[in-house]
C-alpha cells in the first residue's frame, strides 16, 4: 500500500504556481514533477508536490471547482521536535495570509497556545496549531475532514467506516462534545484522528450553517499497484455512494475519493508525450481503472 495523496483542483494554470509556493513554507517540501496531457477543450497540467513528507497532487484543467474548508490541512508545529516551532507557525501564517481569508484568527485557544484557520490565496484551507503531543507522534501534515450539512454528526460513524475499509487502520485521539453546544449535539466530534493507508487523517462535526459541503475540488487519492486493490477499494468506498468517471467516486458521506493506478503516475512522471497521451486518452474512457488496459496503452500495444 502507498500513502493517500490529497488531490487539489486549482483554477486554470495555478497548480504549478501553488505547488511552488507551498514548497517554500516548511522543511522537507518540494515540487516532484510537472506534467501535461491533452483534454477536450485544452491542456491539463498535473503537479506532484510534497509538504513535510506528505505527498499531494494538484491539477489545473480549465475552470477549477470551488475549493472549500470541508477538507483542510492541519499543520502541526511541535516544539518538542522543533525548537523554532513558535516562530515558524507565525512565519507560515504570515505567508498564507497574503490575499487569503482568515477563518479563525491565529491566537490562543483552550485547546492550543497558538492556533489559526485560514484559506490561502488559492482557496486551500489550512489549520495551523502549536502542539505538544503526548503519546504516539503525528506527522506535520494531517488532512482534516469537516462533516457539515446533511452529514453533520456523522464524523464518528464515518471514521468507523473508513477503519473497516482499510486494512491495518486504527483510531487515535477522540474528543467529543460533553453537552449540546448550539446546533452541535452532545457526543458529536470536536476532533478525532485516525490512521488509514499509511496516512493520518482527522475529522470533526459542525452543524453550523456553513453553506458548503464536500466536493470534488479536494479529493483523497488512493494509489493502487494491483487490480485487486482497485476492485476492492472501488467497491467498498462507493457502496451506498456514487461511482464516477476516471476512478472518481463519492462515498456515502459525500467525500470524494480517487481509486487510481500507479501506471497512470508512472506515465505522467516518466513517459514521453506520446505515452502520456495514449494513457490519458485510455483512462478517460474508464469508470473504474483497468490496470492492464493502462499498461497496454503505456507500452503502445
Amino acid at each position: 500500500m502507498l500513502p493517500i495523496k490529497p488531490h487539489i483542483w486549482f483554477d486554470q494554470d495555478k497548480a504549478k504556481e501553488a505547488a511552488e509556493f507551498y514548497a517554500t513554507l516548511i522543511p522537507d517540501s518540494a515540487v516532484n514533477y510537472v506534467s501535461h496531457f491533452p483534454m477536450p477543450g485544452g491542456e491539463c497540467e498535473v503537479v506532484e508536490f510534497t509538504l513535510a513528507g506528505q505527498p499531494f497532487l494538484g491539477i489545473s484543467a480549465g475552470q477549477g471547482l470551488k475549493i472549500t474548508p470541508s477538507i483542510s490541512f492541519m499543520i502541526n508545529f511541535d516544539p518538542t521536535r522543533d525548537p523554532d516551532a513558535a516562530r515558524r507557525i507565525d512565519d507560515v501564517w504570515s505567508k498564507l495570509s497574503e490575499n487569503g481569508q482568515v477563518l479563525m484568527p491565529l491566537d490562543r485557544y483552550p485547546f492550543s497556545e497558538r492556533y489559526g484557520w485560514i484559506s490561502d490565496k488559492y482557496g486551500v484551507s489550512w489549520q495551523l496549531i502549536l502542539t505538544n503531543p503526548t503519546g504516539e507522534e503525528r506527522p506535520m501534515i494531517v488532512p482534516s475532514l469537516m462533516y457539515t450539512g446533511q452529514v453533520a454528526g456523522k464524523a464518528n460513524e464515518a471514521i468507523d467506516f473508513y477503519c473497516s475499509v482499510f486494512k491495518g487502520s486504527k483510531r487515535g485521539t477522540t474528543a467529543t462534545r460533553p453537552e449540546d453546544m448550539g446546533p452541535d449535539k452532545a457526543g458529536t466530534l470536536l476532533y478525532a484522528d485516525f490512521y488509514v493507508d499509511q496516512t493520518w487523517l482527522a475529522a470533526m462535526d459542525s452543524a453550523h450553517p456553513h453553506g458548503f459541503s464536500f466536493n470534488d475540488a479536494v479529493s483523497l487519492l488512493i494509489p493502487c499497484e494491483t487490480q485487486e486493490e482497485i476492485d476492492y477499494y472501488w467497491s467498498a468506498l462507493s457502496a451506498d455512494g456514487e461511482p464516477g468517471q476516471c476512478g472518481w467516486l463519492k462515498d456515502k458521506y459525500g467525500v470524494s475519493w480517487q481509486v487510481a493506478s500507479t501506471v497512470m503516475f508512472q506515465a505522467l512522471k516518466n513517459g514521453n508525450p506520446e505515452q502520456i497521451a495514449r494513457v490519458t486518452q485510455t483512462f478517460m474512457t474508464m469508470k473504474k481503472a483497468d490496470i492492464a488496459a493502462l499498461q497496454r496503452a503505456y507500452d503502445g500495444q
